[in-house]
């Protein structure tokens, strides 16, 4: 076989170089790589895909996993009711059971195997029918790793547990994807096209990039915009740092909770209002 010619063989192999065990560091190969998608070798979707890849397989659960504090927890001997209640309001699609305490998971159960509930009388309801196996992985995991045993398992979430066998969080296949494929939308989230959406009465999904006038329009509040324009960047200063997904904040009257983040910015908002409003333009917005 000839030798690749020109700019995309020289690109091709200083690549090929750099992953064949030539003694160069993991920021000078994403440089090579960076380079090469400028030149035209690849283009800019690729090249975060394959810095997501990079980035995985120096990561840790612990970097992603939601908190205990945050999780949504289903308890053993929950009335079959009151389970389907709070699938709907969460919008999760596996929720842990819990014994006697939290550290006590049985298994979990999956909203989709809970459906008949909603059309069959559960009054013989008995949820270990429903159980499934749960796995639990250490905190210390590296991401390459865990996706591989998600895989081979078929599993989609992972319990997480620390070095006493505590848990102290979860973690789930979606996540470690959007590492490297960034964000997942579902169909519970915003379209892109619309900034605010009605959930109830004093609940709405907001977009964290809506800007701050906006938001003050819709929902007549007086939130300053003369230091961030958008309303995740005024988060982002109420907390002081980058908030975690499932955080929540007051501000004002207002409550917040982040519904999708990642390690760069706030994506996804649930804002809860003190009381009912009819927002300008509100009828026109939601439909």
């Amino acid at each position: 076989m000839s030798e690749p010619t020109g700019n995309t063989g020289r690109w091709l192999k200083r690549i090929t170089q750099s992953m064949s065990g030539e003694p160069r560091d993991l920021p000078e190969l994403i440089e090579d790589l960076r380079e090469a998608s400028e030149r035209g070798l690849f283009n800019s979707d690729a090249l975060v895909m394959i810095e997501g890849v990079l980035a995985v397989a120096d990561m840790q659960v612990r970097d992603i996993m939601l908190p205990r504090a945050q999780m949504v927890f289903v308890e053993r001997d929950e009335a079959p009711d009151k389970l389907v209640e709070l699938m709907v309001e969460s919008g999760h699609s596996r929720f842990p059971v819990i014994g006697e305490d939290r550290d006590q998971i049985l298994g979990i159960v999956l909203a989709k195997d809970l459906l008949r509930l909603q059309i069959e009388d559960g009054s013989s309801f008995e949820i270990r029918e429903y159980m499934r196996p749960v796995m639990f992985v250490p905190e210390s995991k590296r991401l390459n790793v865990l996706l591989k045993e998600f895989r081979q398992s078929h599993n989609h979430l992972a319990m997480v547990v620390d070095e006493y066998g505590g848990v102290c969080g979860l973690v789930t296949i979606e996540d470690v994807i959007e590492q490297i494929v960034g964000e997942i939308d579902d169909e519970h989230d915003v379209e892109d096209a619309q900034a605010i959406r009605r959930e109830s009465d004093r609940e709405f999904t907001v977009r964290a990039l809506t800007p701050i006038a906006d938001f003050n329009h819709y929902f007549g509040t007086a939130f300053s915009d003369e230091e961030y324009d958008t309303i995740g960047g005024l988060l982002m200063q109420e907390f002081g740092r980058l908030p975690r997904r499932g955080e929540t904040i007051s501000v004002g009257e207002m409550e917040f909770r982040i519904v999708r983040a990642d390690r760069r910015r706030i994506d996804l908002l649930r804002v809860i209002t003190p009381r009912v409003i009819e927002p300008p333009g509100a009828d026109k917005a939601d439909r």
